[in-house]
């Protein structure tokens, strides 16, 4: 489990999807984490590398896609934590939401997914 920065904390959710994440990032508050994978996402993630069932490596792909695009769209800040050797915990920090902001959240996240 993940501190956040003001104290709040989110479970490590192994079972986590893109529209999870995309749920919890609408709802977060500025500095809250959330532990996206635990293991060595590069691998884990890879067709020919995974030691994965398929139908879970494809779910980890589209978590990490979506927690990228959200990382360019400027509204998660995307770090790891050493837990041991090649193993590591992925983690989604929220970013504070622009007060300018005219387009919706999900609005942003689907115009990085099209793109």
């Amino acid at each position: 489990m993940m501190a956040a920065p003001n104290g709040d904390r989110q479970a490590d959710t192994p079972g986590l999807t893109d529209i999870d994440l995309y749920a919890w990032i609408a709802q977060a508050g500025a500095g809250d984490a959330l532990i996206y994978h635990r293991g060595f996402l590069v691998v884990d993630a890879d067709k020919a590398l995974s030691t994965l069932p398929t139908d879970r490596r494809l779910a980890l792909r589209g978590v990490a896609d979506a927690a990228f695009r959200a990382a360019e769209q400027g509204l998660v800040h995307l770090v790891q934590e050493r837990l041991e050797t090649d193993r590591f915990a992925y983690i989604a920090i929220a970013r504070p939401r622009p007060k300018a902001a005219t387009a919706s959240l999900s609005a942003l996240l689907l115009d990085a997914q099209a793109a």
